[in-house]
């Protein structure tokens, strides 16, 4: 009987215990303080990122124009060299000589000229006379036109031939750096034989491929803000490192690549130090001016079934969930596409404690000091 008084007491203890714990409970759920942000819209910088292959504004490919022995080479790899400068030497012999029977041939060509103008004129003065016929004024005019094409002949074979000579003197077409040299003094060098580059690296060209959505992203943004800020990009270069001057874009193609459906940019860069090679790489960052973005702290969404939520705060301080699509991440934020609106009032944290419906005592606070802390925090 005493055992039986005994467990009745003690059930009786447990009841009022569990009883006395959902009071407290729901007490404490009833006063429960989150904090709440209500959204406002913010200049912000958007960043996009696209791989980039650097160009110099100048490459060009040096080959031979004849054939002969290489004699010599006046330059050495890397250095950089002036507009007309000596490059290599093609030994010139053979044209030298070339250029000496062309010569004489020319002036060959001339002698018989004058010669056929003598008889030319001989011949004139006795068809006046009546001594000899017409038709032989006539052979001694052919004669003397045959001599004279021969003269613009010769005179072509020698122009033809001293530019082959010049040919053997190989020169910088502009002023920029010399590239690899694959060849050595006494290497024979046929025509068309590639002896080097040369790469005006004063300023460079990144070209990078851009998705058609962030074409016209980028098309709409310059249209609304047209200036020269949303033209400007930076480079960071194969170590992680921002290369120290600042890029234009100056260009686009003016069609989308079929395999890939983008399209490419090209910018443009000083490169006073030539830090910057011809077939390097590195990685653009294009930013957006944004001057009106509605933004929602990332740590106040949640996801469900792959869409985001928050919850929103009614005038009777109770939370109901609400859905919305983000377009882009920011820092710690989203920026938000569509389902939020200028002035909403969203729990910041807390909401894993959050159900539908729920009343709390919110303690606000602005987005501005959010931010701030997220800066500190990074």
């Amino acid at each position: 009987m005493k055992l039986l008084i005994l467990c009745a007491g003690l059930l009786s203890f447990i009841v009022s215990s569990c009883q006395e714990s959902n009071s407290q409970k729901s007490e404490e759920m009833a006063h429960l303080v989150l904090p709440v942000t209500t959204l406002t819209t913010h200049k912000t910088e958007l960043h996009r990122y696209y791989v980039g292959t650097i160009d110099a504004v100048q490459n060009v490919e040096i080959r031979a124009r004849v054939q002969g022995y290489l004699e010599k080479i006046y330059v050495d790899e890397g250095k950089e060299v002036e507009k007309g400068q000596v490059l290599f030497k093609i030994s010139d012999e053979e044209y030298r000589a070339e250029l000496a029977r062309a010569m004489a041939a020319l002036k060959t060509a001339i002698a018989e000229s004058k010669r056929a103008e003598l008889e030319l004129n001989r011949v004139r003065v006795l068809v006046e006379k009546g001594v000899v016929s017409q038709t032989e004024l006539d052979v001694a005019r052919a004669n003397f036109e045959a001599v004279n094409a021969g003269i613009e002949r010769a005179n072509s074979a020698q122009n033809h031939a001293e530019a082959r000579l010049s040919y053997t003197l190989i020169r910088a077409p502009f002023s920029g750096v010399i590239n690899r040299i694959p060849f050595k003094v006494g290497s024979l060098i046929n025509e068309g034989t590639l002896l080097t580059s040369v790469s005006d690296l004063q300023s460079v060209y990144v070209y990078f491929n851009v998705s058609e959505s962030d074409y016209l992203e980028y098309i709409k943004n310059s249209e609304e803000n047209p200036n020269d800020i949303n033209k400007v990009v930076k480079l960071i270069l194969a170590d992680g490192t921002y290369y120290h001057e600042q890029g234009t874009i100056e260009t686009m193609d003016g069609e989308f690549e079929e395999t890939t459906g983008s399209i490419a940019f090209r910018a443009k860069f000083k490169n006073r130090n030539n830090i910057l090679k011809h077939g390097s790489s590195g990685t653009i960052k294009l930013t957006k001016h944004l001057t009106d973005a509605l933004i929602v702290p990332q740590k106040s969404t949640f996801e469900i079934q792959d869409k985001s939520y928050v919850y929103v705060l009614d005038e009777n301080n109770k939370v109901y969930t609400r859905s919305f699509t983000p377009k882009t991440r920011y820092s710690d934020f989203y920026i938000v596409q569509s389902g939020l609106n200028k002035g909403d009032k969203v729990v910041y944290e807390g909401i894993q404690k959050l159900k539908e419906g729920m009343q709390i005592v919110p303690q606000y606070m602005t987005l501005d000091s959010l931010k701030s802390v997220s800066s500190i925090r990074r």
